[in-house]
């Protein structure tokens, strides 16, 4: 086949990709507007008892202000990525940096470019879902100093951070020839577990304030709690994350020796110790599952897989012409590759969340092995409540994005273990 005629194939197919990808994304979300909106004037039975009626419609015009707004970020971020490849932006920025910069200079010049670009375009809808919609319903907490301080911070972390990351991987990729690809994967990841290692103690603590857990019933009982589980922390700790936002959480962070477990200061303001004891139960049972480990080599595979295909790809002048950039370099070829697999990636999104919802059931049946199943019912409600989680999520909807199962079927299940 003649080469032009490869390069116009694959642009065509990039673009059907990107329309397709753009309407699969839009019909879902309509179907959820419209499944809770159907929903909206009656509590679910299950949760009738225990959900008024006003919490739960709260809950449908969040959802629903989110995903309309939704749908204005899928259509910007379909039109920036069209506007990158075929409507020329990555071939000004590189007819830009080309006469003043070569080598690794260029290369950090074109992606940090990039980056840039994406993220003044994401500006303006992360200050109007941060101020307008998380504020309409009474869930922002963060001053605009703040926001952009948080902004700031990032970026500079981004900064110090990436740009020798991405120095070791273009140079790299141009040194080791035909298996630069699996040096890039070996460097990766001991990057990524070296920051597993080191965020709780180094980089968490730049933007909140984490306080160990007070002396009282609720670390008797989590520490009681962690001895039966055969789990070891460096401390249980308490962030300020009622500074930013209402909405509560606990999660487990670090690596190693270096794991952490941390509350929101909202979370413990709103459910009493045993409800803790159940919901930290519940993160106890992904690290038992191994789940968490199971994340981390699926992660890795995956990361090897698509960096495999990269290095397929970088050699091969349909893949840059056809995405409307006239050079060849590694710097193009690693932007390009991460600009548009996403868009063919779409269609596994729905086994991504069933392996994530899978996994929640099981962390919750080993919750409810070393906890009272009722507590961390009575638990997730009051968060389903707090959080404005529709209970009545559009089952295609959910099967595509929800790492989480729907709470009718999770309350479900853990109701039969607490009877």
């Amino acid at each position: 086949m003649p080469p032009s005629l490869v390069t116009s194939n694959f642009s065509l197919l990039f673009i059907a990709a990107v329309i397709l990808t753009l309407a699969a994304r839009l019909w879902l979300t309509s179907r959820h507007i419209r499944h809770v909106i159907a929903h909206r004037d009656r509590v679910p039975a299950d949760f009738a008892e225990r959900i008024s009626l006003a919490a739960h419609q709260k809950a449908a015009n969040y959802t629903v202000d989110r995903s309309k707004f939704g749908i204005l970020g899928s259509l910007a971020d379909s039109a920036l990525l069209l506007a990158l490849t075929l409507g020329g932006g990555i071939a000004a920025l590189h007819a830009f940096w080309s006469p003043r910069l070569d080598g690794l200079g260029y290369g950090l010049a074109m992606i940090f470019s990039v980056m840039l670009i994406s993220a003044l375009v994401d500006l303006p809808f992360s200050l109007y879902r941060q101020f307008v919609i998380e504020a309409r319903h009474g869930f922002n907490r963060m001053s605009l100093g703040l926001f952009f301080a948080d902004l700031f911070k990032h970026a500079l972390i981004g900064v110090l951070i990436g740009a020798p990351v991405i120095l070791a991987v273009l140079w790299l990729m141009g040194a080791m020839g035909n298996y630069w690809w699996l040096y890039v994967w070996l460097f990766w990841s001991a990057f990524n577990l070296l920051i597993m290692f080191v965020y709780p103690t180094w980089i968490a603590p730049l933007f909140n304030k984490f306080a160990p857990l007070e002396e009282g019933e609720m670390k008797t009982r989590i520490e009681a709690l962690l001895a039966r589980c055969g789990f070891r922390s460096s401390g249980l700790f308490v962030m300020d994350g009622s500074k930013r936002s209402s909405h509560g959480n606990a999660y487990f962070t670090g690596f190693g020796n270096n794991k952490r477990i941390v509350f929101f200061d909202t979370l413990l303001s709103r459910l009493a110790p045993s409800e803790i004891e159940a919901v930290l139960a519940h993160e106890l049972g992904h690290f038992r599952r191994h789940h968490i480990v199971q994340r981390i080599v699926l992660m890795f595979a995956a990361s090897l897989a698509f960096l495999w295909l990269l290095g397929q790809l970088i050699d091969a002048p349909w893949f840059y012409n056809g995405l409307g950039v006239p050079a060849e370099n590694t710097a193009l070829a690693l932007i390009l590759f991460f600009l548009v697999i996403p868009v063919f990636t779409f269609p596994l999104n729905p086994l991504s969340s069933y392996l994530s919802r899978r996994n929640e059931f099981e962390a919750d049946a080993y919750a409810a092995e070393h906890a009272a199943a009722g507590d961390l019912v009575r638990a997730l409600v009051k968060l389903y409540e707090d959080n404005a989680s529709t209970l009545t999520p559009d089952p295609l909807h959910s099967l595509f994005y929800d790492s989480h199962p729907p709470a009718a079927q999770r309350i479900a299940r853990l109701q039969t273990v607490a009877r």
